[in-house]
Formats: structure tokens, sequence, C-alpha cells
């Protein structure tokens, strides 16, 4: 495509104005004020369009959340009709048909007795939610001294007061402190393999009942984990260990939390990552791929056995929450819409197939290339993660980080027309989530862009 002079005057005000008045989220303000800041102006089934005409790749699902895609007419017009139907009304006392039909939908997927959504706006607001449930719920049990929450160190589930400090990276939780007292964190899953001996007995899983047990058990709420944990690189969990946080809990009258913001909606080639890993939690967290980023949306699910005992308390009567925007009837009408397409045209097979294939793929360059430490994930999730040297272990320094993360990698999105995510939290990582809907020829282009990336770190730290 050809770019005109008028193209290029334009595409140069948008970016001005972005800069002098548009806040960047989680952005350096070098990186806001390069003459390099990206942006998109169309997009189509799994690629961006810039102001300047050029294709890229969407890598990672825009933010994790784009699964079905960019640009369906179905989802689109789904909206549409919402809105000329009736644009707002509440869940506050009442119910309209789009939130009604979406929580029905989203009860008949989730495991168990998961059968009560709350919506809300963002993944953010969603742990806020379980969070919030967790004390009251306890407090409607005569239990008001279990205010406490277990989380996992590197850990993200979001960045609103109390969803931050159940996060556990440091680096964003530190100019906010103090923040909400009572939780703990402790050890992630990343190392732990399965061959490692029972799920009970693997310190990953002790350090959890230990916290609980010198806590007091009386004091803890609930305990927040991610069926994959996205901070510190898609930590995979070994084989029987939400079971096991499932008994724990069980024996302790702690709740269980599956944040599953990124994990839910098919990305891990099933609809719950928690069922995936053959455990029912007491709620679960979601937000993106509900919507494929159409419409914001969130919400948490919980079992209803809970539910019915916090309202028929008379401590508890009502759960104290809510939200302008909650249940939103257009976002409800687009998850709707979205849920209903994933499932019609089989999605998650699509996941289950071709998500080992990407996989080898990534295996295959990581054995190229030393600089590759490691390929974490499963589904269609997963980091690569830098090394100065994986055969005799040497990391990257500082210096070398910074530089691949802040100037390589960058480059190499805009050489190779693959968007993905450079990661600092905890190491130097590459952050890899197609759309759901990517075929083999996507996953293809998604894999050759990703060994341009990683023989560009190469040639970056060995010259």
């Amino acid at each position: 495509m050809t770019v005109t002079e008028t193209e290029t005057t334009t595409a140069s005000g948008l970016r001005a104005k972005a800069q002098a008045h548009l806040g960047q989220h989680f952005t350096r303000r070098d990186a806001w004020q390069s003459d390099e800041l990206p942006v998109f102006v169309r997009s189509e089934g799994c690629h961006l369009y810039d102001e300047r005409g050029r294709r890229f790749l969407d890598g990672l699902a825009g933010l994790f959340c784009v699964n079905m895609g960019h640009s369906r007419s179905d989802i689109v017009a789904a909206a549409a009709r919402q809105m000329e139907t009736m644009a707002y009304s509440t869940n506050w006392g009442a119910a309209h048909p789009p939130s009604v039909e979406a929580a029905s939908l989203i009860a008949g997927l989730a495991p168990g007795d998961l059968d009560v959504t709350w919506f809300v706006n963002s993944g953010s607001e969603a742990v806020e939610t379980a969070i919030k449930f967790a004390r009251q719920y306890h407090r409607s049990q005569g239990q008001p001294g279990r205010t406490k929450i277990i989380s996992r160190h590197m850990a993200y589930h979001g960045v609103t007061l109390g969803a931050l400090s159940v996060t556990g990276l440091p680096k964003i939780r530190e100019p906010f402190m103090p923040l909400l007292e009572g939780v703990r964190h402790v050890p992630n899953t990343l190392g732990v393999t399965g061959d490692q001996g029972p799920a009970a007995e693997l310190e990953c899983v002790r350090a959890i009942e230990r916290a609980i047990v010198e806590e007091g058990p009386e004091t803890v709420a609930a305990v927040f984990a991610e069926p994959v944990q996205n901070g510190r690189g898609a930590l995979v969990p070994p084989d029987g260990y939400w079971r096991a946080l499932r008994e724990i809990c069980d024996r302790h009258g702690v709740l269980l939390v599956a944040d599953e913001v990124i994990c839910s909606f098919g990305r891990l080639g099933h609809w719950f990552g928690s069922g995936a890993f053959g455990a029912v939690p007491d709620m679960i967290t979601f937000a993106k791929g509900a919507t494929s980023g159409y419409a914001p949306l969130g919400g948490m699910i919980a079992r209803e056995p809970l539910v019915r005992a916090l309202y028929d308390s008379p401590l508890g009567g009502t759960f104290t929450h809510g939200a302008t925007w909650g249940g939103h009837p257009v976002s409800t009408a687009v998850a709707v819409a979205n849920i209903t397409a994933m499932r019609d045209e089989h999605v998650l097979d699509n996941v289950r197939t071709l998500g080992p294939e990407l996989r080898a793929g990534l295996e295959e360059i990581k054995n190229r290339h030393r600089v590759v430490k490691d390929v974490r994930g499963t589904g269609f999730f997963y980091a690569v993660e830098f090394a100065a040297d994986r055969d005799s272990g040497a990391e990257l320094t500082e210096e070398q980080s910074a530089r691949v993360l802040r100037e390589v990698l960058p480059a190499a999105f805009r050489k190779t027309g693959v968007v993905l995510r450079p990661d600092d939290r905890g190491a130097t990582m590459l952050m890899i989530s197609p759309p759901l809907v990517a075929d083999r020829e996507v996953l293809d282009e998604l894999l050759s862009g990703v060994a341009v990336m990683v023989d560009d770190v190469a040639r970056s730290v060995h010259g």
C-alpha cells in the first residue's frame, strides 16, 4: 500500500496528540514520546493495521483477550442491536435479557456448582469483588476475623488497591505502599515439575498450608491463584497441584479463588482453567476473553451454596457490592455473541489441536539458541525466557536485559510485523498469546517472527 503525504501527515498528527494528551498504561516516557509509538487504526482476523497501512500479526491477542479475532461482524451486530433496543439498564434490583443470558451461559460452562455471576468491568474489579465476597461471606457465617488473603510471589491480580495488595509483584506494588493489610505471599510453581513427588508433598504446596497455619486459620479468608500464572512467565502447575489446594482450603475453612482473567474462555483450551486441572474453586474471576475485547466486561462467579449461605444469614442478607456499568446490556450482549460463537465454531478444539504444535515450534527455536533459557505454557499461552547462556547458566546482566526489553524486541516487532509483549517481571521474557482462531498459517507467521526476534536477542547479547 502506498503511503501518501496526506496520510503521513495525519499519522504524525495522531501520534503527536497521543503524546500530548493520551496517558499510556505501564509505558516508559521514552517509549510514549518515541517517533515509533504505534498508532493502530484498523483490525481484521488476527491482524492489526497501523496508520501507515502496514499489517501486524496480533501475537498477544490484544492483551490476552481478542480470543475470537478482530472485526467479527456478528459480534459487532449484537452490540448494535442491543444499543438500538436498550442501551442501558442496571442489575440493581432488576434484570435485563443480555445479562441474564450471559450469566446463564457462564453457569452452564463453569465447573461444579459455580452458578452465580456478578458482572463488573475489568479483571481488577473482578478480583476486588472476590476479595469483598470472601470477607463478607465469612462475616455472615459468624467469622468476622477471617480477613487475610494468601497469594503467590510474582502473581499479577490487578491494579485497584485491593487487587494490587493481592498482587505479588514488588515493582508495581512499591509506589503505592502501604497496601491492604493481611496479605501474605507464598512460593509459586516456577521450576516445579510433575516428577518431583506427590503434589501434597511439594514445597510450593506445603508453603500455602504452612502460611495458613502460621497466620491462624480463623483469620484467613481466601487463597488466590491463577490456574497458569501470568506473572513470571506462564507458570503451569504440576499434576495434582489444584486438587491439593482444594484439600488444604477445605481442611481449614478457607475459600479458594481461581483468578482466570487470562485463563478462562479458551486460552488454555478449556472454558475454565481450574476445571482443566481437576478442581472446583469457590470463586472464579474472569474478564478479557469473555467478550474477546469487543466490550469491557469482567465478573466473579461464586458457588451457589456460598451465595445462599450469605443471603440467608441474618448477618448477611445482601452482598454489599455493585457498579454502575456492571452487567451493562451492550457488554453482556457482546459476551453472549462471543461465547456462543466460540462454542458453535469449536474454537477450544482449535486450541487443543494446535497448542502442542505452537509449543513444538517454540521448543525448536529454543534448541537453536542458547539465549533461550526456557519455554513455558500451555494452550495458546506461552512465555519465552532469555538468559545470556542457557548451557553455562549465565544470566543476562541488567544492562543486557534493559537493551533487549527496550530496544531489541521493540525493533524486532517492527521488523517482523509481529506484535508480542516484552516482559520484565522477574526475568527477561517474551509473552505469546495469539487469538484462539489462529490457524496453522497464522502460527507459522508467528513462529517465523519469534525466530527472528530470538536471532536479534542472540546478536545483541553475543555480538
